[in-house]
């Protein structure tokens, strides 16, 4: 590993930290301090106490790196979540002292506009997964002239096994353009290269997410079964999924929108750091119409093209049987 040596050795303590406040978060407070975002969606303590962290220990390093985020702090600094910002600020004093203000701003560091060159980050990707005692993650990544450069993510509950609960230990994952992937016990530098397994190796088995709101599982089994995959899916929450496809546990993960949600847009910090992850481990990542990723336009991705990653072999299979049944739905 030679290439983007300092924003390697940034980038992981970053999220080793980030990792480590989540589980400390958990560990003293579970799920009794979350907030329902303006999109529905849930996020704790533990989301904006990552994204202080990471910003802080970026912008040490990297003052100039704009750094796109997920959360805001707007969310945290209503009158009704005071209790929050309150064990924020708590939480995030134990790795950078500071006072309450300071911390909001390293958290509104997060609210940059893509550039040239910018760092993309989910503080906690999957965070009902987190809620629930399951599978989350801390991703972060460093995209230049849009395209992903770096990648880290870690998984705190994730172990060696194809698991959605929190048996694991904990391991990390580090992606970098044209030098490959490798996978660590979280907290250790004892890299190993990870690859993307055949069909036979990985025994068909494929993953998805686990709400039901937005993924497709129906279609998500038709087109597994047409491949011949596993009868059943993995339901997994957060970037483990594009982990479990980057070191060979699974050939398939699938997330195309319910034609009720056929214009939502994925969000880029939900796929950054997993697409130079999954392809510098031999797979593929595109949009359901076989399109790259566009990192280079807007925080949102372009509208109704869904994810498809791949172990690469299947891919243009794949991608031939989904075109054939938007066809065929069409049609009907």
């Amino acid at each position: 590993m030679t290439r983007l040596k300092q924003e390697r050795e940034v980038a992981l303590r970053a999220v080793e930290k980030a990792a480590s406040l989540c589980e400390a978060v958990w560990a003293e407070e579970g799920e009794a301090l979350a907030l329902t975002k303006k999109d529905r969606s849930p996020a704790s303590v533990a989301d904006f106490g990552s994204q202080a962290v990471v910003c802080r220990t970026l912008s040490l390093a990297f003052p100039e790196d704009p750094i796109v985020a997920e959360e805001s702090a707007r969310d945290v600094t209503k009158s009704e979540h005071v209790d929050i910002l309150k064990r924020l600020h708590t939480h995030v004093q134990r790795i950078y002292e500071g006072e309450e203000h300071e911390v909001l701003d390293w958290l509104r560091l997060g609210a940059h506009r893509l550039a040239s060159r910018y760092w993309v980050l989910d503080p906690i990707d999957g965070t009902q997964g987190y809620l629930e005692g399951g599978q989350y993650a801390v991703a972060l990544a460093l995209v230049e002239d849009g395209v992903v450069q770096l990648g880290v993510i870690a998984c705190p509950r994730l172990g060696d096994a194809l698991s959605h609960d929190a048996a694991g230990q904990g391991v990390w994952f580090l992606g970098v353009r044209g030098e490959g992937a490798w996978t660590a016990p979280l907290g250790s530098y004892d890299w190993q290269s990870i690859q993307v397994a055949t069909r036979h190796d990985a025994g068909g088995a494929w993953v998805e997410g686990c709400s039901p709101k937005r993924t497709h599982h129906a279609h998500h089994k038709t087109l597994a079964q047409h491949m011949g995959l596993a009868a059943s899916s993995l339901r997994v929450d957060s970037m483990a999924k594009y982990a479990m496809v980057a070191r060979g546990q699974s050939v398939l993960y699938l997330r195309l929108p319910k034609p009720e949600h056929a214009t939502y847009r994925e969000k880029i910090w939900d796929h950054a750091a997993g697409v130079v992850l999954v392809e510098e481990a031999g797979g593929r990542v595109t949009d359901q119409h076989g399109g790259p990723l566009d990192f280079a336009s807007s925080y949102l991705l372009e509208p109704g093209g869904g994810v498809v990653v791949s172990n690469g072999s299947l891919h243009e299979q794949l991608l031939d049987a989904i075109a054939a049944g938007a066809e065929s739905s069409e049609s009907a």
